[in-house]
C-alpha cells in the first residue's frame, strides 16, 4: 500500500507547520507523488504553506477536517509524530469526522486505528484504515548477510534525531535515478513507507528482530538495484536511540552519510549530551559500523548539512564550507542545492 496520484489527501498537522513533530506531514508535501488537496492545522490556517514552509506547493491550510471536506480528499493522513507516537485525545473527533465523510485513513502513529470498533463501525465500501507501524511477518535474527551483497548500500546516519536522514536517502535516491543509476531507496519509517509502498517500520519491530527486519529489505531491494539507500533512524549520541544499531548491523553499509543540523550542538530537548565535534561523531560510526574487524569496513563518505534553518543561501553556504573545512568531506544540504555532491563522493560521476 502506498499514497500516490492516485488519491486525493487532507494531512492532519495540527500545530506541526511549525511545530518540531510535523515531519511526517511535511515530507509527504515535499516528496508524495499524491494531490495533497488540504493541510489541517489550527495554528496556521489561512498561512501560505510555501511562505511558512518553503515547500514548493500551493496547498490550502484549513483549521479542521470538517472545512478540510470542502476539497473533496479520500484519504486523511495523519502527519504528526508526537513523542511516543500516542494519538492525542482532540484528534479522535477529527478522524471520527473523516471517516464518517466517507474518507479512509492513513496512520504512521503508534496508536493503532484499524481495529477501533467505533471507527470500524464508521466504514463504508471500500474505505480503509492503514496502520503503517506493524512489524512485518516471518521475521528471523540478523546474519550479515548483506555484506556479500554486489550492490552499494548507503544508510544515513545522524548527529540527532529528526534532523533529515530520510530527505536525504530520498534526494540521492532520485539524484541517482536521473542519472540512469539502477538505485533502490528502503524506508524504515512511517513517512518513507507512505511515499515508497515499501520497506519496515523499524520501531514497531520488536529489539531482537530490527536487525534481522533491514536485513531482509536490503536484500530484497538489492534484486533490482546496484545502490540501495536506506533511510536511517536516531543516532548513536542520542540516549533514547535503539534504532541506528541494528541498521548498522542489518544493512552492512558500503558507505555512510552523515546529517548533521547546522550550528546545532546539543541534542534537542537533551542539553546535557553535547554533540562532539564532527571528525569525532565520523570516527564514531565507522568504528561501530566495522566492529573491530568483525564487518567490512565502511567509511562516512559525505556531510549532509540541514539548512532549512537558514532563510539566506550565503549564510547556508557559508555553514556548508565551515563542515568541508572541519571535515575534509564534501558536504551539501541535499534538499536545498540537491544532492549530487554527496552521491559524487559515494559513485563519481
Amino acid at each position: 500500500m502506498r499514497i500516490d496520484d492516485r488519491h486525493q489527501v487532507a494531512i492532519l498537522q495540527h500545530g506541526g507547520i511549525l511545530g518540531s513533530s510535523g515531519k511526517t506531514g511535511l515530507t509527504l508535501l515535499r516528496y508524495s507523488g499524491a494531490k495533497i488537496v488540504a493541510v489541517i492545522d489550527q495554528e496556521s490556517a489561512g498561512g501560505s504553506l510555501r511562505e511558512l514552509t518553503g515547500i514548493n506547493r500551493d496547498v490550502p491550510i484549513v483549521p479542521d477536517v470538517a472545512a478540510a471536506l470542502a476539497f473533496q480528499p479520500d484519504i486523511l493522513a495523519i502527519g504528526i509524530a508526537p513523542p511516543g507516537g500516542a494519538l492525542p485525545p482532540e484528534w479522535w473527533r477529527e478522524i471520527e469526522t473523516a471517516v464518517a465523510a466517507g474518507l479512509s485513513v492513513v496512520n504512521g502513529l503508534h496508536t493503532y486505528l484499524g481495529h477501533n470498533p467505533e471507527l470500524q463501525m464508521l466504514l463504508g465500501d471500500g474505505q480503509w484504515i492503514w496502520d503503517v507501524r506493524q512489524e512485518p511477518p516471518g521475521l528471523s535474527i540478523a546474519s550479515a548477510k548483506a555484506r556479500d551483497l554486489s550492490c552499494r548500500r548507503v544508510l544515513t546516519v545522524g548527529t540527532d534525531m529528526s534532523i533529515g536522514k530520510m530527505s536525504t536517502s530520498i534526494e540521492l535516491n532520485r539524484t541517482a535515478q536521473q542519472r540512469g543509476l539502477r538505485s533502490k531507496f528502503v524506508a524504515t519509517g512511517q513517512a518513507g513507507l507512505m511515499i515508497a509502498g515499501e520497506g519496515i517500520a523499524l520501531d514497531a519491530v520488536r529489539v531482537d528482530f530490527a536487525a534481522g527486519a533491514v536485513e531482509h529489505a536490503v536484500l530484497r531491494a538489492d534484486r533490482d538495484a546496484d545502490i540501495v539507500f536506506v533511510e536511517g533512524q536516531g543516532s548513536l549520541i542520542h540516549p533514547g536511540s535503539t534504532a541506528t544499531l541494528p541498521l548498522l548491523r542489518g544493512s552492512q553499509p558500503t558507505h555512510l552519510v552523515l546529517v548533521h543540523r547546522a550550528g546545532q550542538t546539543h541534542v534537542r530537548n537533551h542539553p546535557q549530551v553535547p554533540i562532539p565535534p564532527l571528525p569525532q561523531v565520523i570516527q564514531l560510526y565507522e568504528i561501530v559500523a566495522a566492529a573491530a574487524g568483525a564487518f567490512a569496513p565502511t567509511r562516512v563518505a559525505a556531510i549532509a548539512l540541514n539548512t532549512g534553518h537558514i532563510k539566506e543561501d550565503e549564510i547556508a553556504l557559508e555553514a556548508i564550507n565551515q563542515i568541508r573545512a572541519q571535515t575534509g568531506l564534501p558536504c551539501t544540504d541535499p534538499v536545498r542545492f540537491g544532492a549530487a555532491e554527496i552521491l559524487d563522493a559515494i559513485i563519481p560521476s
